[in-house]
């Protein structure tokens, strides 16, 4: 850390306060001078478009990034934060978007691993039940992990950073997987803590949840701070103007013309499931009409992989059970649906959807060598290439040119490339898996324009995706997929958020056999 910070000015009620941050990597400037005041209690939202530098920042003060310059205080003090172990020491606690927790492990062995000097597993699990029960996040310290829906795993991350009792606690994306009866339950956990002193620093694209739960915001743009602002006063509009320097995007959907045939279909499908932790499927019907943008809404874990690779073709299955434009295709593999009309953008950007390391000239060739880039089985670079070039046109994809490696660009920049690779090949039937998780504002609402667009150009569409207000802004009809068994899909107009969410736990299937008994 620089010895000589920026001029300023610190607060004596702060919990923590960081003056001129700064940390460079080869080419980019992730933060450039930021400073951020967060006092004891205090529910902080970190807000900014992917590639803003919030990522960066939270590992600065976590420890697992050391900054180029500038000074961090903790409760008055002048510190360095050397690790992660350092962060937790001091009482700094994060929650990654992505869990780490190791599947076959119980929930107190999990807990276990990352406390501090010898523990009895007996009485780590009643401290584990004491805590759960007092914040309101009720576990099982012996279940195994891998036996626990995703709700219950954030439990467990959270949990175990309160066993630290931590006095600042980080939060990324802490509702994307999670039901809005879930997402209530973890306002009132946050409520609790902030009351009894807690600080949090909230990070998440959900500006109307940002509204409801934070009494302050930190606005980053381009790696550096562009205002603060309190978002109980501020629209999701005003918020986003900040962050993105511009308008948002609105998403228009003309209204379904009820084309005739259908792009896609699934007839009975049942798939058993090899791995220990999968979820088999059960009899799913399914149809995506020509014209048509169909969702299906749930909780990761319960069927989506398979049914993706059910569809796709990584997985085959009886003959008809799916079918392409009326044609079986159950028996073909991937390759042979590609050659058909089927694409598919997975959940998985880097690494399924592109190669990390190659360019994306490279990675275009993966899927769209069908579309004039080989001749006599050679391939053309020159072609791909230009390829490659219209794609990042048309699609506005923000990167240094057509052979900028995939790991280089922003997760949202990413997306766009690979959505638009895929549409370039002029599909009659696309699937795709959480287009915008993970995705800023602004590159969301461009994200479902182009599939709305898509599917009234007469291509059926099939969104999967957690997102529920993005189901409810782009799709025609709503599903969900809850262990291994797939709703009717009813119109959006014939539901809500509410019941779509019930739906995700079970819950309303249970209440509606319960009903149908009585």
């Amino acid at each position: 850390m620089n010895s000589s910070p920026p001029e300023r000015a610190s607060h004596s009620d702060a919990r923590i306060e960081l003056f001129g941050i700064t940390k460079r990597y080869p080419g980019v400037v992730a933060n450039d001078g930021v400073s951020l005041r967060v006092r004891p209690g205090e529910i902080h939202a970190v807000l900014g478009e992917n590639g803003a530098g919030k990522s960066t920042l939270m590992k600065v003060i976590y420890g697992a990034v050391q900054a180029d310059a500038g000074e961090i205080l903790w409760n008055g003090k002048q510190i360095t934060i050397a690790n992660p172990a350092a962060a937790r020491a001091l009482g700094i606690g994060m929650v990654f978007q992505h869990f780490s927790l190791f599947e076959t492990l119980s929930v107190v062995e999990n807990i276990a691993l990352v406390l501090d000097g010898k523990f009895d597993l007996e009485a780590l699990a009643e401290r584990v039940e004491h805590v759960s029960r007092r914040y309101g996040l009720p576990l099982d310290p012996w279940r195994l992990v891998h036996s626990l829906s995703v709700g219950e795993r954030q439990r467990v991350e959270i949990v175990r950073c309160l066993l630290q009792n931590p006095q600042l606690l980080i939060l990324d994306e802490p509702t994307s997987v999670l039901t809005p009866q879930a997402v209530r339950k973890l306002f009132g956990t946050l409520r609790q803590l902030a009351s009894e002193g807690v600080s949090i620093l909230y990070i998440s694209h959900k500006l109307d949840e940002i509204r409801e739960l934070c009494e302050r915001a930190t606005v980053m743009r381009d790696g550096r701070v562009a205002g603060e602002a309190d978002p109980r006063c501020e629209s999701s509009a005003s918020l986003a103007r900040m962050m993105i320097g511009r308008e948002l995007p609105h998403c228009c959907a003309p209204a379904y013309a009820g084309e005739e045939g259908v792009a896609l279909e699934v007839r009975s499908l049942s798939l058993a499931t090899d791995d220990a932790f999968g979820t088999a499927l059960h009899e799913i019907h399914l149809q995506v009409k020509r014209g048509e943008l169909v969702g299906i809404a749930g909780i990761s874990g319960n069927g989506q992989a398979e049914l993706l690779a059910a569809l796709s073709g990584e997985q085959r299955s009886a003959e008809g059970a799916i079918l392409l434009d009326g044609v079986p295709v159950g028996h073909l593999d991937a390759g042979r649906r590609r050659d058909m009309g089927l694409a598919f953008v997975p959940e998985e950007r880097l690494g399924r959807g592109a190669v990390p390391a190659m360019s994306l000239t490279a990675n275009t060739i993966l899927t769209a060598h069908r579309k004039g880039l080989k001749r006599h089985g050679l391939l053309r670079f020159g072609a791909a290439r230009a390829f490659a070039a219209r794609c990042i046109e048309r699609f506005d994809v923000r990167c240094r040119g057509p052979q900028a490696a995939a790991r280089s660009l922003s997760g949202g920049n990413l997306q766009k490339f690979i959505v638009g690779r895929e549409i370039m090949q002029e599909p009659r039937a696309m699937i795709v898996a959480q287009p915008t998780w993970g995705v800023d504002v602004g590159a969301s609402a461009f994200l479902r324009q182009t599939l709305i667009d898509l599917s009234r150009q007469g291509v059926g569409v099939l969104v999967i995706s957690e997102e529920l207000e993005e189901l409810f802004e782009i799709c025609d009809r709503i599903a969900v997929l809850s262990a291994g068994r797939l709703s009717e899909a009813v119109p959006r107009d014939e539901t809500d958020i509410e019941a779509i969410g019930l739906k995700m736990g079970g819950l309303l299937d249970a209440q509606e056999a319960g009903d149908a008994e009585a």
